[in-house]
Parts: C-alpha cells; sequence; structure tokens
C-alpha cells in the first residue's frame, strides 16, 4: 500500500530527509524522481545529485537563480507557469507508473504562494497506484493536505 509522506516546517532539513528516503528507496532497489517547485537555480547541488542517476532522477522547474520572493511580478508570472509545467509532469509521472518514489520537492509551497490549491496538489496525489510512495515538502501545511497524508513531519529549528 502506497503512502504520502510530508516534511514541512521552517526548519532546515526538509529536502535533505525527503533525499534520505529517496536513497533508501534506491538501494532497495526503487526507482525515484524528484521535482522540485521554487527551487532558484543551484548548479552545484543539481549537479552533484545528478551523479545519482539512474536510480535518481531529478527534475527543476524554477528557472530563475533568484528565490521566487525576490523575483517581480512579471517574473513571478513566469515562474508561476513553469511550476504549472512541473505540476502537468507530475501527473504524467504519476499516470504512468514512472517511479516506485515520488518526492515532489517544495510543492507546498505552490499551495501558499496560490500558486495552486491544495485540492489541486489532493487531485493530484489521488492519482497515484498503490505502488507509488510520494513525498511533499514545504514550509506551511494545510489542514486539507495534513488529513489527506500518512505521515506529517513537522521540521523546526531548536536553535
Amino acid at each position: 500500500m502506497s503512502k504520502v509522506q510530508v516534511y514541512y516546517g521552517n526548519g532546515r532539513g526538509k529536502t535533505s530527509a525527503a533525499l534520505g528516503c529517496a536513497i533508501n528507496e534506491a538501494c532497495r532497489g526503487g526507482s525515484i524522481i524528484i521535482i522540485e517547485f521554487l527551487k532558484k537555480k543551484d548548479g552545484d547541488a543539481a549537479d552533484y545529485l545528478s551523479r545519482l542517476e539512474p536510480e535518481i532522477r531529478i527534475f527543476r522547474f524554477q528557472r530563475s537563480g533568484q528565490d521566487f520572493g525576490d523575483l517581480s511580478e512579471e517574473e513571478q508570472a513566469e515562474e508561476s507557469r513553469n511550476m504549472l509545467n512541473g505540476l502537468g509532469f507530475a501527473k504524467k509521472v504519476i499516470l504512468t507508473g514512472e517511479c516506485s518514489k515520488l518526492v515532489l520537492d517544495e510543492i507546498l509551497g505552490l499551495a501558499d504562494r496560490g500558486i495552486v490549491s491544495e485540492e489541486d496538489i489532493i487531485s493530484l496525489l489521488k492519482l497515484r497506484n498503490d505502488d507509488m510512495d510520494v513525498i511533499l515538502t514545504g514550509r506551511v501545511l494545510g489542514d486539507k493536505i495534513r488529513e489527506y497524508a500518512d505521515e506529517v513531519f513537522h521540521i523546526e529549528s531548536q536553535k
């Protein structure tokens, strides 16, 4: 039976926790796709993660090298379209059963910023089959997604 895990909060380590789950899945022979949303271009991290292919494949949909919040309205509108393309790609991955674990990194930020609704994310999750686990990350977790998730981990900095 597949499950939906969520790593959220203002602390650091949400993506690292999701990546750890991905590596564990790869060690067991699974295939992983990581789709990053609202992550500025970071050549070093992307280059390093590309070494994990073909077991772990990573796709980034923000094209800018700046944080989303630092972009002009016009640039944010363009990046929002890119994020919607990423959501369309995630739907394709789910419908084709292309992996055993799908990580949707910072997807919760799309709902928090009003780019998509929580219902849009839940509708996407409902498309998955019983063989695919999905991990969601982001800072803010809405009540509807919390209710839908099987496991929720709140990451916060203590000091």
